[in-house]
């Protein structure tokens, strides 16, 4: 993990750095808010500390900025005691507060924190944009039984029930190829007739819905049909 430190005190940023690598982190060292801004253009980080009082841009500002670009964690280091300096470094974008002096396991403790703050946010949005168990993807294509979509990079395709039940067989079973009977009697719920273009017509109207997805479905000549997964 890679920490950004900007501190206009070379002793207490000295003190800070090698307390983080000690803590098993990559640590990179800016002496004002600008400086800051252009190291984590060039190498953005895991974690930013701010320190609020610097020559030049003060960590205020660079956090006001770095918010236009980044949800990065920032903690702000600062002699400002007062309820209403933290208050407004919150909700500038602050996610944590240090307030000078302070001790320096108490700092890589809160680094710890924001670190497992992160982490864990990213696997809920992960697990929020993840398809439920019972959607049926095979790359761009995408089929919600219980909305009864269908949708190819995100645009939906109008299927009539027949189709979509076609679709919906041949995606849960790639690969496996199906007869025009079984297809018929499962899809259609008929018995096969010698002759009977239904299945066969259903599967070019299919194609042609499906754009350049629609070679997906295969004909295994002689025999049936199968879906082809994508690669």
């Amino acid at each position: 993990m890679r920490i950004l430190l900007a501190e206009d005190e070379p002793a207490l940023a000295e003190v800070v750095e090698r307390e983080l690598r000690a803590a098993g982190y990559e640590v990179e060292v800016a002496h004002d808010g600008a400086d800051a801004l252009a190291r984590f253009a060039r190498q953005p980080a895991d974690v930013v500390i701010l320190d609020w009082m610097m020559p030049g841009m003060d960590g205020l500002e660079a956090l006001r900025r770095l918010r236009v670009v980044s949800a990065v964690p920032v903690m702000m280091l600062t002699a400002r005691g007062e309820e209403i300096d933290r208050v407004v470094g919150l909700e500038v974008g602050a996610d944590d507060y240090l307030t000078k002096p302070f001790g320096m396991r108490e700092l890589v403790a809160r680094v710890r924190a924001l670190l497992r703050r992160a982490e864990l946010l990213r696997q809920t949005l992960q697990a929020d944009s993840a398809p439920p168990a019972n959607v049926v993807c095979d790359g761009a294509l995408l089929l919600d039984p219980d909305a009864y979509r269908v949708t190819v990079d995100g645009q939906p395709v109008d299927l009539t029930r027949t189709e979509f039940e076609l679709l919906h067989l041949l995606l849960r079973n790639p690969n496996r190829v199906f007869n025009r009977g079984y297809l018929l009697d499962t899809v259609w719920n008929e018995s096969y007739v010698e002759g009977d273009r239904s299945v066969d017509n259903a599967v070019l109207r299919l194609r042609k819905k499906l754009g350049a997805l629609g070679d997906s479905v295969e004909t295994v000549w002689g025999v049936g049909y199968r879906w082809k997964r994508a690669p």
